[in-house]
């Protein structure tokens, strides 16, 4: 009787308020709290670990990155806006501090073959490490499964989030490169 009911209220959320609002409410029923962008992970927390396999083959773990400033940044191919703001971070965060031992940049493409994220790069221009995120399962540590790209995660030296993107706008964007910026001069 419960199943019922509570199946047919979910019905009910879908149909009358779209897929978004239903995940967010089957996320609240099991716990999980979004932000207004589906983000699940707030500023101030340790980031959720991860080991993602790059391109090249070679794999990352978060956690062993500790004492490092690390971007990630949430991508695919399919994503207009992605391909819009990938350049700026190549030309304004990638090219100025890849030397630098104590940045990582790691580009996380949701749920794409490894031929294809290897065409997106070449075809956005984008020399930054990419990894490969089957099911978009490490995506799903971060934000809702459901909800949309493109976003950047800074973490700082901790392991702690500092600051959360969604989506590409110049304002939004500057004030993430002068805090890669500050924190790299620390």
């Amino acid at each position: 009787m419960k199943k019922t009911i509570f199946f047919s209220i979910a019905f009910c959320l879908f149909s009358l308020a779209g897929g978004q609002v239903f995940a967010q409410k089957m996320n609240d029923v099991q716990g999980v709290k979004a932000d207004s962008v589906g983000y699940i992970v707030r500023v101030g927390d340790i980031a959720p670990d991860f080991t993602v396999t790059l391109t090249d083959g070679t794999q990352v773990t978060l956690s062993a990155l500790r004492g490092k400033v690390v971007m990630l940044q949430f991508t695919a191919s399919w994503c207009g806006v992605c391909r819009k703001e990938m350049p700026f971070i190549e030309r304004d965060i990638w090219q100025r501090h890849k030397g630098d031992g104590n940045f990582v940049l790691v580009g996380i493409d949701r749920d794409e073959p490894l031929d294809k994220v290897i065409g997106f790069a070449k075809s956005v221009g984008i020399t930054y490490p990419l990894g490969l995120d089957p099911g978009a399962d490490i995506y799903a540590k971060y934000a809702l499964r459901d909800s949309g790209i493109t976003r950047n995660v800074l973490i700082d030296s901790t392991g702690r989030i500092v600051k959360l993107t969604r989506l590409y706008n110049e304002p939004e964007f500057n004030s993430l490169v002068q805090k890669i910026d500050a924190m790299l001069m620390e």
